[in-house]
């Protein structure tokens, strides 16, 4: 383990990512769960998401352009153009069917019953065709912006630390993993270990494909479908029952 070889900026951004962000994730969830959200509010949370989104990415991509890393060793180059499509298709395809088959399952589930994430989704999902429409844009922001900081910088970051040890990418490729899955610590025990999972699988295709871009869009894919599908098939289920 070469700790000298990550710079101080590097390391506050880690310490970052691993603190701040869960914290502040509690904290708004905590906040919407305890009261309704009106169409304003849903949109103000879209919008200020995408703005935090992309300030954390411009922050981070300074720094590590500051610091020589590479576009090529970020991922957000293409190599085997054959090898990323494919990839990209493959994982965006198991994981938007996966999501679409848990939505339809969890939709039919006594309220009771349901989990947190699930109502969770229901209270920020969007119900009006604009909140739709900027949905798009959040899902596209979360997808682009949470690859790169985690998929990207958080990846490269460790495989410096790890260097001289065996095995360093696949150690690298966990713990980047493991940091994402802090990230969303508000989302309890259980979100913590899909979201790690998930996240395994990310980088797992990230590393073989050497590019960002199949994480990107079957991760924006997912919210999408978390999104705009997970509000329709809530509605469609409501009907049926009611009918």
């Amino acid at each position: 383990m070469n700790l000298a070889a990550i710079p101080w900026d590097f390391w506050l951004i880690l310490t970052l990512l691993g603190t701040l962000v869960p914290w502040r994730g509690a904290v708004r969830i905590k906040r919407l769960l305890s009261r309704d959200l009106q169409v304003g509010e849903r949109l103000s949370l879209y919008i200020s998401t995408i703005a935090y989104q992309w300030f954390m990415v411009a922050i981070v991509a300074w720094r590590a352009f500051s610091r020589n890393l590479s576009s090529t060793e970020l991922g957000l180059t293409v190599g085997d153009t054959w090898r990323t499509a494919w990839s990209t298709v493959a994982l965006t395809a198991l994981l938007c069917a996966n999501q679409i088959v848990s939505l339809r399952v969890m939709a039919r589930v006594h309220d009771a019953k349901r989990t947190f994430l699930f109502q969770l989704r229901e209270k920020i999902m969007p119900t009006t065709r604009l909140e739709s429409i900027v949905f798009v844009a959040l899902a596209c922001t979360a997808g682009s912006a949470e690859e790169f900081l985690y998929r990207g910088f958080v990846l490269v970051v460790f495989r410096h630390l790890f260097l001289n040890v065996a095995y360093a990418v696949g150690i690298a490729a966990v713990v980047s993993s493991m940091w994402f899955a802090i990230g969303h610590l508000y989302q309890g025990i259980r979100g913590v270990i899909t979201t790690f999972v998930v996240g395994i699988l990310f980088v797992s295709v990230r590393i073989w494909s050497g590019s960002l871009l199949p994480p990107i869009i079957a991760h924006a894919g997912i919210d999408l479908i978390a999104g705009i599908y997970g509000s329709r098939v809530g509605k469609a289920d409501e009907s049926h029952v009611e009918g």
